[in-house]
């Protein structure tokens, strides 16, 4: 993919912290990097051999995931209300999936 593409699909990734992924991904050799010399120079973005062997491995961690969303929902609501009446509440990222 380009880096724009890979941009735009990332929404809300700034272009500071994608340039750092795609770097330590291509260091730890999971991607390849391609520079074709136009001007301005376009950069293109592979699975490596090595990449693509752990994409089976994510999308196991991924389903995993979504399975057990509701015990993790309920586990986070727990949480939030035991520590909503404390004065040093905990903060916490909300991450969630499917866009909710």
């Amino acid at each position: 993919m380009h880096f724009n593409e890979l941009r735009r699909s990332l929404k809300g990734i700034s272009q500071w912290s994608l340039t750092r992924a795609l770097r330590g991904l291509e260091r730890d050799g999971m991607i390849s990097r391609m520079i074709t010399p136009t001007a301005p120079p376009r950069v293109d973005y592979q699975l490596t051999d090595l990449g693509w062997s752990l994409v089976e491995q994510l999308r196991a961690l991924g389903g995993w995931g979504l399975k057990q969303e509701p015990v993790i929902r309920v586990a986070r609501d727990k949480f939030d209300e035991e520590h909503a009446r404390s004065p040093r509440r905990p903060q916490f990222a909300r991450f969630t999936t499917r866009g909710r």
